[in-house]
């Protein structure tokens, strides 16, 4: 079949369904067929074709449908149920169904598409060379037209995937015929015979109208070829005459298709009629598929209410409040009601206590009405909003109703037993949820709805997550843990119109990674949006980074139906949301990503849900059904194929989403574009430029949204797009704005105050400030750590919303910190600051019973209980108690009673009523603020008789307070029953908790009046009980219950009450509590009675801190004074005001009422710059009103010349100027001040030596400020050691001008320097270089000009010239190189080099650690800036270490080097060269003198010569002439004698003799030639041969 352009470019996604997939889904769906009726009656909407045409086509096709009709209307009824358009396509499935559809035989009929003529007119199309080369000639572009198009991957569900794909299949055969102009092939025997045979194929034209109002009519003209083969093929087949094509004009192809249309329409209605003379088959009455369900909401919480209906015809739906209809009108956005997809919905927004009522849903059609109830239940909570509930930890939530009118509420009780507990898994790893659901009564043929939640959304059966109910258990099971199923898991068990349930956390840990140290991976990956372009695909950062931060995300996709995953992205891309492209339209696809850091990539995340590359408005138009049967009516317009038009520029183009990695674009569609399809093509260019580039140069977008990569972080652009179809291109749209490159959604702020709170013994509940002006927030980590261990741990996989998370797995008793990132698409926000350390044990909890039940008083008909208060309160104050009894008949008990309705707050109680000589039971429970706790132990028997014994009975209520570690103070109330006397006293009894009864000691030896006792003298960590014994006249009562036994300890934190004098003398104690409860209240007590209501004290309590103040502190108020803090664990302290305190606070109350005022620095004197002096003092403050006199030897002075004063009083500082101190200036200074009540003064005495010492330094600095008004020394002369061991001389001088002159002397001597100083840097200096004894002497600069002269000398003499030249040695010392070994003739030479060498510096030679003692064969000596010594012919003993010490005056610096081994046998072998050679060179034969270069000489004169020659062994001697032997004769003879002489002579020249000679000496050693020229001229010749140049000889050596 051949593909137009567009489809050969892209593999088109028709082309995927039309082979392997086709059996599977086909059998897939008759199953579902069968087995949904619901189905049945929604798929009918993609039908365009009616089973009619198919019997026109053959008579056994059109039995085979009547029987598959008459099966599937017993099996289903509610598949008849549907409007003329779903018959038509319900009957079109049944065709295929029983002519063998699902059979592996089945084959699609194959069609194929010719492409539309040209138009004449038509434009040339705007397409590349590849894209022309694809095309046919003579043929255009073909239009989109076609409006059922199947594509799979859009819908949510496999199954529905499956359906659609069916759908898909019978809507493409019922359509094959209808699209195009068929050429149509057929013999002449079969023309003739077309009305019997149907084997005519018929040119036809499908038209696709479009009844949008706003749009008008489009004619869209597909081409097709279909080849139809009939049930008359045996008969066609076998005429085998000559073929002819057939050719029809538009106008009538279209007219027959009408036609064809009309006669289809027919026969189906003709069809429907009488299968509807049998309403029974159709028609039923509606019925609640999902019932709707009650609620219990918090108020201002919205609450849906959802129910389905089935029926036909379909119901109608009206929601009731309390029988009364709900009019939406009437309470504008109070209430949405919705019907979609067969679902019915009602929406109550921000719920009130008024929404609490019963709610009704009835359904209605032509056979009756049915109702379904729900009831709402608003709640309010009193106090502090538990978000906890909502997020973690185990809770069973309370009853959501109460009985309602309707249904079976009031007759079961459901309870859960064997419970899920909080459960932690792993990702990879299997879980199963479960608990045991009891129902009473148990009704057969009842059983309950099961529903499971996560989060508060249901849960669904899937691939990841079953659930099972087997009669009694219910059961989720994860097959494969993944970290988005981690979250509050409720299960609900609902019993007609009851329902329970419970809920608990379930956290899934990371899975362990490949690569150690690699993160974890990614959740939550979802589509954001899809497009035929592009799907953008978002996803939450994991908790876990590895340790390392995490550089990115890689994205993976697959396309459904393959095993092959290809990566996306090359680079990581760190915004948690990408568009992937390069897919193909239609095809689904899911998604994973990994994240990587520096160590590797991490595991994937879980795929995501299949998703199709399809435009939204497609996908919708596609999963949409159409609201009334179809008419059957075809509108055709008229017209002739036109002139193409080029479409418009695309509208409102704007960048929707933008960050570093890609840029996405959304526009409108042109309104001009003719009747063809469109694609689009994006520009951009930079924002200050004009240029624009195509960015999809290769692929023309389809949908009008597109995202750009490869765009330069941090640079702006612009963008625009243009349309183009067969016409050409279009216009471009307006451009955007300037848009910069980067991420537009910044990464949200670490939260705030972070505080953790106790839960339970292995969790805590964290909250936090949530992140300010964060933007799309996902949510929160949240991360602990033991206290001390620096490792943190994550508390939750999945970001929790909100400010509120209870984390669990937690070791009981462990200390932990907490923190808290939030997280957003943009990444993970800083870390919080770490929460204050938390120790894990439970919260507030119900009390413990309470215990030792006791009689404390009996009467006739009433009897007075005690009781000891529990062990353990919950963590808050126990508000009270409740009484329970029942008489004991015979030893028979009877039933309970209840004593009290009310809770009572003591620990005793008086019931009355009692029958008198009955025996009697109680049990106490108490309560506190978390609940009732569980009833006491049933008490012993007591009758209730009146009691006649003498002696009192037991006190009761016996408590410890004021725990320490030496102390304690015992409370006990009187006895009930006080003997035949009034009680006059008690005694006190106490012992070791672990000592016997006969152990028991008292603590007074006389009785005390008093009901308390503070029991001092006990020991730090032991342990004691208590007892207390009432006395009358009679005797001495039973003691009382034992108190403890208690920990004689100071618990951590402890404070005491703290007494308090304030400026106004007012006392008053104040104590302060750290560890309140929100319902704890401060108790004082005087004695410990209650104060409250004393008229002479006031208290006043304001958060953790209380104050209790005395109105007028006297001997009456002398007493213990202890605070109680109620909703605690004990916390109390007291304050004992006795007589000798009560004075120590009245004395310190008349202080604060008669103050003084407090002087900060007491009064002192200071000179000031120009000799000034200045007296101050300063007090701690002082008001506007405060006065100061100042006292002068007892008299008041005054502000004058003399004196000025000044008083600051921000400050406090008092100040009194005097210009100068004389002599009569001498006395007593002092200060007084005044301010309001209180007074204060300072004095200051300048008396003696004081005195003169302070007026001399007045005057020195007058005498230095006057001093520096002209140039002078700001820092006077000094000396410094440079680098280069020269000394400089230097000074800083100030206030210099150009006219300022400098001048250097040297003892009283002008020192003339070269170059004259500018004064820029302030800096004066005087180089000496090589500075030695000869530069001793007193050096002094002098600066001077018009506005005086200064000075500045430097003595460099004696011990300073000595300080000075150490320094130089040491610099010297410190230039030295290290040492060096060098050879000689003489032996081995030891050197080192300084910048120069002084005589003070001292050298100091040492070999291995012994100084060397100088002789001929060892030497040291300096030679110019070499320190060196030298060692003549070395011996083996010389080897060693030798040191080198330079002391500079007080310290040695060493040099070193180690003359043994390679480096001595290097040098010594060296030392042996050089010395042979030097004795060579000193033997060696040789000319010393005599001979001279040129001898000129007279024709016929004679010629002697004589030379030196020196060697050992004597040298031989011989003579050249012209560099040949000299033959000697008697006119040439040479002699040698004694061995050191030579003679040459020559008894007469002549012109012959002329040339050069050489004397040759050689001996063993070498050898020497000593060269000469001798020159004859002849007289004549002389004046000639002057001008001529004699020739030198040569003197050679070898």
């Amino acid at each position: 079949m051949s593909l137009p352009f567009y489809q050969k470019l892209h593999q088109h996604y028709d082309s995927s369904y039309r082979n392997k997939d086709l059996r599977t889904t086909m059998s897939h769906y008759q199953q579902e067929k069968k087995s949904s009726a619901i189905y049945t009656h929604g798929s009918t909407a993609y039908s365009s074709r009616s089973s009619a045409a198919h019997r026109q086509e053959s008579e056994a096709f059109s039995q085979a449908s009547a029987a598959s009709y008459q099966q599937q209307a017993s099996r289903a009824t509610a598949s008849t149920h549907a409007s003329a358009a779903s018959r038509k396509t319900a009957s079109a499935y049944d065709y295929g169904y029983s002519h063998g559809l699902t059979d592996s035989s089945l084959m699609l009929e194959d069609y194929s598409s010719k492409l539309s003529p040209q138009p004449k007119r038509a434009k040339k199309s705007l397409l590349s060379g590849e894209e022309k080369e694809n095309l046919p000639s003579d043929y255009m572009v073909p239009i989109f037209s076609g409006r059922q198009v199947h594509v799979s991957g859009i819908t949510d569900t496999e199954e529905e995937r499956i359906k659609e794909a069916a759908a898909y299949i019978a809507q493409r055969n019922l359509l094959a015929s209808e699209e195009g102009i068929i050429a149509s092939k057929q013999s002449t025997a079969s023309r003739q015979s077309t009305a019997s045979k149907q084997s005519a194929v018929s040119k036809q034209s499908a038209v696709s109208k479009h009844s949008t109002a706003s749009k008008e009519s489009v004619v869209s003209k597909h081409s097709a070829v279909s080849k139809r083969s009939t049930a008359s093929q045996e008969s066609t087949s076998s005429l085998h005459q000559e073929e002819a094509f057939e050719k029809k004009s538009r106008k009538v192809a279209i007219r027959e298709k009408a036609e064809r249309l009309s006669l289809t329409k027919t026969l189906e209605e003709t069809e429907a009629f009488h299968r509807k003379l049998n309403e029974d088959h159709l028609l039923h009455a509606p019925e609640f598929v999902i019932k709707p369900r009650s609620h219990t909401v918090w108020e201002k919480e919205n609450v849906k209410l959802h129910c389905s209906v089935s029926g036909w015809p379909e119901p109608r739906v009206t929601w009731y409040k309390n029988q009364v209809p709900i009019n939406v009108h009437a309470n504008p956005g109070k209430y949405i009601i919705e019907s979609r997809y067969g679902m019915h919905t009602l929406e109550i927004n921000a719920c009130n206590f008024e929404d609490t009522a019963q709610y009704r849903a009835s359904a209605m059609n032509v056979k009756g009405e049915l109702s379904a109830y729900a009831s709402v239940v608003v709640k309010r909570y009193k106090g502090e909003f538990d978000e906890t509930r909502f997020h973690a930890g185990v809770s069973t939530l309370p009853l959501s109703f109460a009985v309602t009118p309707y249904g079976y509420a009031s007759k079961f009780e459901i309870h859960f037993d064997d419970k899920f507990d909080v459960s932690f898994g792993r990702e990879g790893e299997t879980m199963s949820l479960g608990c045991r659901v009891v129902i009473t009564p148990e009704i057969k043929h009842f059983q309950p709805e099961i529903q499971w939640y996560r989060n508060g959304a249901p849960v669904s059966p899937s691939k990841w997550v079953q659930t099972h109910w087997s009669g009694d258990r219910a059961t989720l099971t994860f097959s494969h843990l993944n970290k988005e199923d981690e979250g509050l898991y409720t299960i609900r068990v609902r019993m007609g119109e009851y329902y329970e349930q419970y809920s608990a956390y379930v956290f899934v840990r990371d899975a362990d990674a490949e690569i150690e140290g690699a993160p974890a991976a990614p959740l939550d990956v979802m589509c954001l949006d899809a497009n035929k372009d592009y799907i953008i695909i978002s996803w939450k950062q994991p908790a876990v980074d590895g340790g390392s931060p995490i550089l990115g995300y890689f994205i993976d996709k697959c396309e459904v139906g393959t095993d092959s995953w290809s990566q996306c992205n090359d680079t990581p891309v760190k915004f948690a949301r990408f568009p992937v492209t390069g897919l193909i339209e239609g095809r689904s696809y899911v998604f994973r990503v990994r994240a990587v850091n520096k160590t590797g990539i991490g595991l994937p995340s879980r795929v995501s849900e299949p998703v199709a590359a399809l435009d939204p408005a497609e996908k919708a138009r596609l999963k949409s059904r159409p609201s009334a049967p179809w008419t059957g009516q075809i509108i055709v317009t008229e017209e002739e194929p036109s002139e193409g038009i080029v479409p418009g520029p695309p509208t409102d183009l704007s960048v929707t989403e933008a960050t570093r990695s890609y840029v996405v674009l959304s526009w409108k569609p042109p309104g001009q574009r003719g009747h063809e399809g469109i694609l689009y093509f994006v520009e951009k260019c930079d924002a200050e430029t004009e240029n624009w580039q195509r960015v999809n140069t290769e692929l023309p977008v389809k949908s009008p949204r597109f995202a750009l990569f490869d765009l330069a972080e941090g640079k702006s652009y612009r963008f625009r797009v243009r349309c183009s179809n067969s016409a050409g291109v279009g216009e471009p749209s307006e451009a955007t704005e300037v848009t910069v490159v980067g991420d537009k959604l910044d990464i949200p702020k670490a939260p705030g105050k972070i505080i953790p709170s106790r839960n339970t013994d292995t969790s805590v509940v964290v909250s936090w400030e949530e992140s300010k002006d964060a933007k799309e927030l996902v949510g929160y980590y949240i991360e602990s750590s033991v206290v001390g261990s620096g490792k943190w741990e994550p508390c939750n996989n999945n970001p929790v919303k909100g400010p509120r998370f209870t984390c669990h797995g937690l070791a009981t008793g462990q200390s932990y910190i907490f923190r808290v990132r939030a997280v957003n698409a943009a990444g993970l926000s800083e870390y919080s600051q770490d929460s204050e350390a938390i120790e894990v044990k439970a919260a507030i909890a119900a009390p413990s019973p309470p215990y030792d039940i006791t009689c404390l008083e009996s009467c006739r008909d009433s009897m007075v209980l005690g009781w000891k208060q529990p062990d353990k309160s919950g963590g808050a104050e126990i508000t009270g108690y409740y009484v329970n009894y029942r008489e004991v008949i015979d030893g028979v008990p009877g039933r309970w009673r209840e004593a009290n309705i009310k809770a009572v707050s003591d620990e005793a109680y008086k019931i009355s009523n009692l029958k008198e000589n009955m025996v009697y039971q109680f049990q106490v429970a108490a309560m506190n603020i978390a609940g009732l706790g569980v009833p006491s132990a049933v008490s012993a028997c007591f009758k209730c008789e009146e009691w006649t014994i003498a002696v009192p009975g037991p006190p009761h209520s016996v408590k410890c307070s004021e725990v320490r570690k030496t102390s304690l103070v015992l409370q006990w109330r009187p006895p009930i029953h006080s003997g035949r006397t009034p009680v006059t006293g008690y005694f006190v009894d106490l012992k070791e908790a672990s000592a016997k009864d006969d152990q028991w000691r008292g603590l007074n030896e006389a009785a005390i009046k008093n009901t308390y006792l503070r029991v001092q003298g006990l020991k730090e960590g032991a342990s004691y009980v208590f007892r207390v014994r009432a006395i009358n006249q009679v005797g001495v009562g039973k003691p009382s219950d034992l108190a403890g036994p208690v920990v004689a300890e100071t618990r951590p934190g402890t404070k005491e009450v703290v007494v308090n004098v304030d400026d106004d003398g007012v006392i008053s104690l104040n104590f302060e509590c750290d560890q309140m409860t929100p319902n704890s209240q401060f108790n004082w007590s005087k004695d410990y009675v209650s104060t409250e209501g004393s008229p002479r004290l006031d208290v006043e309590s304001k958060g953790n801190k209380t104050k209790m103040t005395f109105k007028d502190l006297g001997t009456e108020d002398i007493g213990i004074y202890s605070c109680d803090v109620t909703d605690t664990d004990g916390i109390a302290s007291s304050y004992l005001i006795d007589e000798d305190e009560l004075k120590r606070l009245l004395a310190l109350s008349q202080e604060h009422k008669f103050p003084i005022v407090p002087v900060k620095s007491e009064l002192a004197v200071e000179i000031l710059e120009k000799g000034q002096v200045r007296f101050w003092m300063q007090a701690e403050k002082l008001s506007a009103n405060t006065k100061v006199t100042y006292i002068f030897n007892d008299k008041e002075i005054f502000e004058g010349p003399k004196y000025k004063m000044h008083v600051d009083r921000n400050t406090g500082i008092i100040e009194m100027f005097m210009e100068k101190l004389q002599d009569e200036d001498e006395g007593t200074y002092t200060f007084q001040l005044q301010d309001g009540k209180a007074v204060g003064h300072s004095t200051l005495v300048l008396i003696g030596d004081v005195y003169k010492k302070l007026q001399k330094e007045a005057e020195f600095q007058r005498q230095e400020w006057i001093r520096k008004q002209g140039p002078h020394f700001a820092e006077y002369l000094s000396w410094e050691v440079t680098g280069e061991c020269n000394v400089l001389l230097k000074c800083k001088v100030a206030n210099i001008k150009k006219e300022t002159h400098i001048v250097w002397y040297k003892d009283e001597r002008e020192i003339s320097v070269d170059e004259k100083h500018d004064f820029k840097d302030g800096i004066c200096t005087l180089l000496i270089t090589e500075f030695s004894k000869k530069d001793a002497g007193i050096y002094e600069v002098i600066l001077k000009d018009d506005r005086g002269k200064d000075k500045s000398r430097l003595k460099l003499v004696d011990e300073a010239f000595k300080e000075l030249m150490t320094e130089v040695c040491k610099t010297i010392a410190l230039s030295a190189t290290d040492l060096k070994i060098q050879s000689t003739a003489e032996g081995i030479r030891l050197y080192s080099f300084v910048t120069y060498y002084l005589d003070d510096l001292k050298v100091n030679w040492s070999h291995n650690g012994t100084a060397i003692k100088y002789t001929d064969r060892v030497k040291s000596g300096v030679t110019g800036e070499q320190i060196w010594l030298q060692i003549n012919e070395p011996t083996p003993n010389d080897k060693g270490k030798y040191v080198m010490e330079l002391f500079d005056g007080k310290t040695g610096h060493q040099k070193t080097v180690d003359l043994s081994g390679q480096a001595y046998d290097e040098a010594f072998a060296e030392f042996q060269r050089l010395k042979q050679a030097a004795i060579a060179e000193k033997n060696r034969a040789r000319v010393l003198g005599g001979l001279p270069d040129v001898v000129t000489i007279q024709e016929g004169k004679a010629l002697n010569l004589t030379c030196i020659v020196w060697g050992d062994p004597t040298p031989e001697v011989s003579w050249l002439k012209n560099e040949k032997p000299l033959v000697t004769d008697d006119h040439c003879s040479v002699k040698f004698e004694a061995g050191k002489t030579a003679y040459f002579t020559i008894s007469g020249v002549s012109t012959a003799d002329s040339g050069k000679y050489g004397l040759v000496v050689k001996n063993k050693y070498g050898s020497e030639i000593s060269d000469f020229t001798i020159s004859v001229f002849i007289p004549e010749e002389e004046a000639r041969k002057a001008t001529e140049q004699p020739q030198k000889g040569n003197k050679k050596s070898k």
